[in-house]
C-alpha cells in the first residue's frame, strides 16, 4: 500500500528548484499538496503541471518571515484537505554577498528572517496539526550549516541555525507522532541558482568545482531524500540531518 496516498502536505519554497521537484514527488505518490512561496507566477505554473499528471495541488502566496501567513498557510492546508501529515520547510533566499563589516543589517534580517525565523514559524504552526495524526517535517538546511563560507554570513548562520532548531523540534516531538530531521543539500538546479552563477561560464565552473563529485545535483535527486525522510523508512531517524552534498562538506 502506498502510504502517502490520501494524506496532505505543505511545501514552502515550492515555485522552484527542490520545493518545487519534492511537490511534484508528494502528488505523484497520492498526496494533496498545498505549494507556498512569494513567487506567484512559477508557483502556479507548479500546480498546473501537478494537476495536468493527474496530482492534487493549490498554491498560496506566503512570506514565511510572517507569522500571520504561515498561520494561514497551515490552515488554509486544513481547510482545503482536511488534515496536514508532512511539511517540507525550504523557503530560502540567497541572502546577499558581503564580508560581515560590509553586510547591511537589512540584509542580514532578511537572511535570517526567511531561512530562519521563517523554519520556526513553519514548526511553531505545523506540529499541532501534524500531531493530531502523526507525521512528519524535514527542513532545509544547507552544505553550508556544517561549514564557513565567506561573505554569505546570514546564509550560513541561519542554516547552521536550522541544524540546532530541527534538533531542538526533534526532541520535543520525539514521542508525539511527529519526526522531524532536516536536509543539508549542496549545490542544485534552480531559480535561485541560476541567478546566483547569473550565466557566467566561470561562475558555473567555480560552483561545479566545490563539489568533489563533479557536478551540480538535479532538484528530484534532493527531493527522493525528503520523501524517504517522511516514510516509513526512515522511521528511527529523529533530528538528524542528511547530508546530500556531492562532497562539498568533506573537503
Amino acid at each position: 500500500m502506498n502510504e502517502f496516498e490520501g494524506k496532505a502536505a505543505v511545501v514552502t519554497g515550492a515555485a522552484n528548484g527542490i520545493g518545487r521537484a519534492t511537490a511534484k514527488e508528494f502528488a505523484a505518490r497520492g498526496t494533496s499538496v498545498l505549494l507556498t512561496d512569494v513567487d506567484e507566477v512559477n508557483g502556479q505554473e507548479a500546480v498546473d503541471e501537478i494537476t495536468a499528471a493527474g496530482g492534487t495541488a493549490s498554491f498560496l502566496r506566503v512570506d514565511v518571515s510572517s507569522s500571520s501567513d504561515v498561520k494561514e498557510m497551515v490552515d488554509t492546508a486544513v481547510t482545503r484537505y482536511g488534515r496536514l501529515d508532512y511539511a517540507h520547510n525550504n523557503a530560502g533566499i540567497v541572502g546577499g554577498s558581503a564580508t560581515i563589516p560590509e553586510m547591511s543589517e537589512e540584509v542580514w534580517g532578511q537572511g535570517i528572517g526567511v531561512m530562519l525565523t521563517g523554519v520556526f514559524l513553519c514548526l511553531k504552526y505545523e506540529i499541532p496539526l501534524i500531531a493530531k495524526q502523526g507525521g512528519a517535517i524535514v527542513n532545509t538546511s544547507s552544505g553550508a550549516g556544517l561549514i564557513g563560507f565567506p561573505t554569505m554570513a546570514n546564509y550560513v548562520a541561519a542554516k547552521h541555525g536550522v541544524i540546532g532548531l530541527t534538533k531542538t523540534a526533534a526532541l520535543e516531538n520525539a514521542t508525539t507522532g511527529v519526526r522531524i530531521n532536516c536536509i543539508c543539500p549542496g549545490t542544485a538546479r534552480s531559480k535561485m541558482v541560476n541567478d546566483w552563477i547569473g550565466g557566467d561560464p566561470a561562475k558555473e565552473a567555480e560552483v561545479v568545482g566545490m563539489h568533489p563529485i563533479g557536478r551540480i545535483a538535479e532538484a528530484e535527486e534532493i527531493a527522493a531524500s525528503v520523501l524517504w525522510l517522511c516514510s516509513s523508512e526512515s522511521s528511527f531517524m529523529v533530528g538528524h540531518a542528511l547530508v546530500i552534498d556531492g562532497g562539498y562538506s568533506i573537503q
